[in-house]
């Protein structure tokens, strides 16, 4: 029955690479989705949705969180685009049979942004900031030695001054590990509710040509239009391959179908020495009809996972990723304590 179940669910989120609308592209917001986090799974490029196990898993596949079965705490930092900063924290624990529990944040800091107005379009002399913000609820169960589902329920929030939107979404992912080191994962993506701005500073005021604002006339409100969350769905291997005693090289690919974005073929590679030192590489290739490059170049990064004592356990990763039409690249650093 749990074979059946697994293929049911592999053969179901197979066919949603055919449910998206092509009339869709471009049309979807809260592109903060769309973010990756976490230095290990960027470094990779985002190519280990199959067998990314712990913290790290739960933006790339929900699945892989209840297969460490530890108690875990990450913080991860990255330098984005045009001055914008990502920090995300999540934390998990494993309830013995029932599974393992997650909760992450993902937030967006854009820096101190000039207020500009029709009658001052040089600013006010004030500043704003928008809050964006991903919160995220994961659980995930080891079915069978071979089978790990896991699923997030996330709730997204953005505010520019006093105008916010607010959606829902989740994440549903499945993990199969064959023998000799092959395993595939399968993921949906961001499926929930349309999000829609309003708040006061759609507001305003007008008035009969030839009166004082606010005398005569009324207020009006600017309606503005709903969006749709960037779903999409991805599908991965990977093959473990064990040089010696000391040595090994984990080799990965995903394919993600997009309903808003040009698909995506991922490829990336691990060299762990002694599954204490790791180095990695990941690349993007677009698979759109123009054939057009992404934004986003190689990426690289290394990793250090120690073992403090027989219960704790720290892990340091860094990963580089070139961007092609932004003078800086990303840096992104994270650290993650392990309690068994």
């Amino acid at each position: 029955m749990k074979r059946l179940f697994t293929i049911a669910l592999i053969l179901l989120v197979i066919s949603s690479i055919y449910a998206g609308d092509p009339a869709r592209k471009g049309t979807t917001g809260a592109e903060q989705l769309l973010i990756p986090v976490g230095a290990k799974g960027i470094a990779t490029g985002g190519a280990f949705l199959a067998n990314l196990t712990g913290l790290e898993s739960i933006y790339y596949n929900p699945a892989g969180l209840d297969i460490s079965g530890q108690t875990e705490a990450m913080f991860s930092y990255m330098s984005y685009v045009a001055d914008i900063n990502v920090a995300y924290f999540a934390a998990s624990t494993s309830v013995s049979d029932v599974g393992s529990f997650g909760l992450s944040i993902k937030s967006l800091d854009f820096g101190e942004i000039p207020v500009t107005t029709i009658d001052f379009p040089d600013g006010t002399g004030s500043n704003y900031s928008p809050a964006f913000f991903t919160f995220a609820l994961t659980y995930s169960k080891v079915l069978t030695d071979r089978i790990s589902v896991g699923t997030n329920l996330k709730l997204i929030s953005e505010t520019i001054l006093n105008t916010s939107a607010t959606g829902f979404g989740f994440d549903v992912g499945v993990q199969y590990r064959f023998n000799e080191g092959v395993s595939i994962g399968a993921s949906i993506k961001n499926v929930g509710s349309n999000m829609k701005y309003s708040g006061a500073d759609l507001q305003g005021k007008t008035s009969i040509p030839g009166t004082d604002l606010g005398t005569v006339g009324g207020t009006y409100e600017i309606v503005a239009e709903g969006f749709q969350i960037p779903s999409y769905f991805e599908l991965s291997a990977s093959y473990l391959y064990n040089i010696n005693e000391q040595n090994n090289l984990l080799l990965g690919s995903t394919f993600v179908a997009n309903n808003s974005l040009d698909d995506l073929m991922n490829f990336g590679l691990e060299y762990g020495y002694l599954d204490v030192f790791f180095l990695r590489g990941g690349y993007n290739m677009l698979l759109g009809e123009n054939n057009s490059e992404g934004i986003y170049g190689f990426t690289l990064g290394a990793g250090v996972d120690y073992k403090i004592s027989q219960d704790i356990s720290a892990a340091f990763d860094y990963a580089f990723r070139d961007v092609k039409e932004f003078p800086t690249a990303n840096h992104i650093f994270a650290v993650k304590l392990a309690f068994n």
